[in-house]
């Protein structure tokens, strides 16, 4: 934490020197998220082109200076992040992009971004010495918090709603997490985490109360600036569900234009599903998040009640970006789409970026001239359910070959 300052409030903006040991703000609760400071002064003369030319370890912690974790270098952990950005070719063509540029988190360790906040998490546990670890999830924070956990030697209790993935949780059982399957949607099961955590003092991995998480997720925004070579971006599409992976995008280019790293921050656009889309309706009625059903086969972004919405919201509001819905039926459009001209494979929310663009194309909400980022969130082995259709196109045969139609 060499370069941290403190914490501030999201809503009364009161300052916290950094060796408080709070996750929220005292006085506004649990709706005060904090966001952490830092001495970009300070930081400019680490932080330069020349230290990342210089840096070879191709993971989350070549950019330790820029997170909140102890200066001393974690060891023994999964290799998280410096994930691909591919540019497309064959998916821009088919959408009339001119430049396209595709991020594939599932190539994470647990398969998602968010091992970025669950390797952070467990770092923080230890760094207090803590030896339990707990979350609600609705299945990726969960098994990438399990991984983690299980790779460090901690134990992980996990809170997953009844509508769970059995490929996540599949996982789950077999990274050895106690895992307690709620009877209810995410609310009830966020609540029952908190009480949990509460009474018997786990180290809290809730991503939209622990200030430390997004600045592991914003590494995913300093990726793709240093893979690009620092150039401008116009765009960047992401799903939204709680708020903190969209707001953390924005912390990080954020962070990297504070450092003169880059020269602008892209339009950052948030994209929900048309089931459960409490970003997109208060932003689009200039109005208080209010809560939403959680109908959406994309379960990984199946929040009725984000927990981070100030964030969620400025990253889209400060960036001069937009929100935009889509149907379930665009974004299992979006699954074969991606896997067909790119080669990757995307869980439901992980494509939900991409059933954005197609819409936001269709609807001339950007220039086609545009260089345009999109997120990739999930690998699709998580979830299997959604590309059904697909699998039940394959062709059976009885072992001759001239009654196999090739075309």
């Amino acid at each position: 934490m060499n370069f941290v300052k403190g914490y501030k409030c999201t809503i009364c903006h009161k300052e916290y020197p950094k060796d408080v040991s709070i996750l929220t703000c005292p006085t506004c609760g649990e709706a005060g998220i904090l966001d952490i400071l830092y001495d970009y002064k300070e930081m400019k003369k680490v932080v330069t082109k020349h230290y990342f030319k210089s840096n070879q370890d191709y993971s989350i912690w070549r950019y330790r200076p820029l997170m909140s974790i102890d200066s001393s270098n974690p060891e023994n952990t999964l290799r998280v992040g410096w994930t691909p950005l591919y540019k497309s070719n064959r998916l821009s063509n088919s959408l009339g992009i001119k430049d396209l540029y595709i991020k594939d988190e599932g190539m994470n360790p647990t398969q998602s971004l968010k091992d970025r906040a669950s390797l952070v998490a467990c770092i923080k546990a230890i760094e207090e010495g803590k030896t339990q670890i707990a979350c609600s999830s609705t299945g990726n924070a969960a098994s990438s918090l399990a991984g983690n956990a299980a790779k460090l030697g901690l134990k992980s209790i996990i809170f997953v709603p009844s509508r769970v993935p059995d490929g996540k949780l599949a996982q789950l059982v077999a990274y050895g997490a106690k895992v307690i399957k709620v009877e209810g949607d995410y609310k009830q099961t966020y609540n029952l985490s908190k009480e949990a955590i509460k009474e018997y003092g786990f180290y809290n991995r809730n991503a939209a109360v622990n200030p430390h998480l997004i600045e592991g997720k914003k590494t995913v925004a300093y990726e793709i600036a240093e893979q690009m070579n620092f150039a401008d971006l116009d765009y960047i599409f992401v799903s939204v569900g709680d708020g903190c992976t969209i707001g953390s995008i924005y912390k990080g280019y954020y962070d990297l234009k504070q450092l003169g790293l880059i020269t602008s921050i892209p339009k950052i656009v948030g994209v929900q599903s048309s089931g459960c889309s409490p970003f997109y309706d208060a932003w689009k009625n200039n109005r208080e998040l209010q809560e939403t059903d959680e109908n959406t086969i994309a379960d990984s972004i199946a929040v009725g009640i984000p927990r981070n919405p100030i964030k969620g919201m400025n990253a889209v509001v400060k960036s001069f970006g937009f929100f935009i819905t889509v149907t379930d039926e665009e974004i299992l459009k979006a699954i074969p789409l991606l896997g067909h001209h790119e080669g990757i494979y995307g869980e439901p929310a992980g494509v939900t970026g991409i059933a954005g663009i197609m819409k936001a194309v269709e609807e001339n909400l950007v220039n086609k001239q545009a260089k345009i980022a999109v997120i990739i969130t999930g690998n699709g082995l998580k979830d299997n359910r959604a590309i059904q259709k697909e699998i039940d196109k394959v062709i059976l045969s009885n072992g001759q070959l001239d009654k196999i139609d090739f075309n």
